[in-house]
């Protein structure tokens, strides 16, 4: 009975949950960890294949692997299971295949899918950390990702609404890859390295001309290189300006000025001010519902004590509240967002402003529906 229902949880098709328990794991000065141990074996159908061929063959000997999985309940889980070495007649002496992860890998496919998505949609390194795996694990699980969808996976099927986006995995302008997500599944349609036009025409090519005519939306960062490729292979498209990196715009200017205030105040001899600037970082950058008590104390000084830098973040949060409210009235509040930051005096947000009028076109798409590459719920780095 308790297999059963396990097995719905992992939907995984040819495994069997055998049994589950609790194992702790000492942590330094802490309490240990509790993590699931999710015990599984590969059905009858599935069991002793050969991952090259997938004949049955002769099982020689085993030893008990485990997998990492997606977390249960807060709880880090993982598959574990007897993985046995078979003979198999065309490719000798092989670690069999197991049905819920690939070949040699020590992540499970659900795993893996759901990583390699976080990866498409926030910087690796917080990706990484909130999954609690390496940046290093993170990045091998994007390639192998990458890989399936080029071996004939065809997740280029269907698309209708999908974001491209530019994530860096290195050091240099030319460790970048370019994603294409598709908003409608959820998950992650293609994979190519560069960031160039030449990398997003790959991908129009891959899609085909009849599939290029299906899409009805494509939501990018503020980048022309990436419009101006997408105007030309999908002109039918509705192009919209993600969420995400226009309220990140805001949040940059925001903190520049910050960076300014508290420097013309520590040149003046003001140094406690100047402090104070500082300690209220995530009091600025946060949303109101969710500050703390002391980041609530902070904005309350810098209101009290910085008008200007006070006025600034009035700014960045209406425009926040613009792609909250969305619709007609989205777009009056960006319009008055934008008027209120061109008669500001403050050289930040007219330059914002300047670069909100540019692409205004793109975000009424957004707001008047399409799609995101990160929805503004989810915007903590300045939202």
């Amino acid at each position: 009975m308790a297999g059963s229902v396990w097995d719905e949880v992992l939907d995984t098709r040819h495994a069997v949950v055998v049994r589950t328990y609790i194992e702790r794991w000492p942590r330094k000065d802490r309490a240990p960890e509790k993590v699931l141990i999710i015990v599984v074996e590969p059905d009858e159908e599935a069991r002793h294949r050969c991952p090259e061929c997938g004949e049955r063959g002769r099982p020689v000997e085993h030893d008990v692997v485990r997998w990492r999985t997606l977390d249960v309940h807060g709880k880090r889980a993982f598959l574990e299971s007897e993985l046995p070495r078979i003979i198999c007649g065309e490719h000798g002496k092989i670690t069999a295949a197991v049905p819920w992860a690939r070949h040699d890998d020590r992540f499970s496919r659900p795993f893996e899918e759901f990583a390699a998505w976080k990866a498409a949609h926030m910087p690796w390194t917080r990706a990484a950390a909130e999954l609690r795996i390496t940046w290093e694990a993170l990045a091998g699980i994007t390639a192998r990702v990458a890989a399936d969808a080029a071996a004939g996976l065809d997740r280029l099927d269907g698309l209708r609404r999908i974001g491209i986006d530019e994530k860096s995995w290195g050091k240099g302008q030319d460790k970048y890859l370019i994603i294409v997500t598709d908003h409608d599944r959820g998950q992650i349609a293609w994979i190519g390295e560069g960031r160039c036009q030449s990398t997003v025409r790959a991908f129009f090519d891959a899609l085909g001309p009849e599939r290029r005519k299906l899409l009805t939306h494509v939501s990018a960062d503020g980048a022309d290189w990436i419009h101006d490729v997408v105007r030309e292979k999908a002109p039918q498209a509705e192009l919209c300006l993600d969420a995400f990196h226009v309220v990140k715009w805001a949040g940059e200017r925001l903190d520049e000025l910050r960076r300014r205030l508290a420097s013309e105040l520590r040149a003046a001899g003001r140094d406690d001010q100047a402090a104070t600037l500082g300690t209220g970082m995530w009091a600025l950058r946060k949303a109101p519902e969710k500050l703390n008590g002391n980041q609530r104390t902070a904005l309350a000084s810098i209101a009290a004590d910085n008008k200007q830098l006070y006025k600034g973040y009035l700014i960045k949060e209406q425009l926040r509240e613009a792609f909250k409210v969305k619709g007609e009235d989205g777009k009056k509040l960006l319009r008055g967002m934008i008027a209120w930051a061109h008669r500001c005096r403050i050289p930040e947000f007219a330059k914002l402003a300047r670069t909100l009028s540019k692409h205004r076109d793109l975000i009424y798409h957004t707001l008047d529906g399409g799609p995101s590459n990160d929805p503004v719920s989810h915007c903590t780095s300045y939202c």
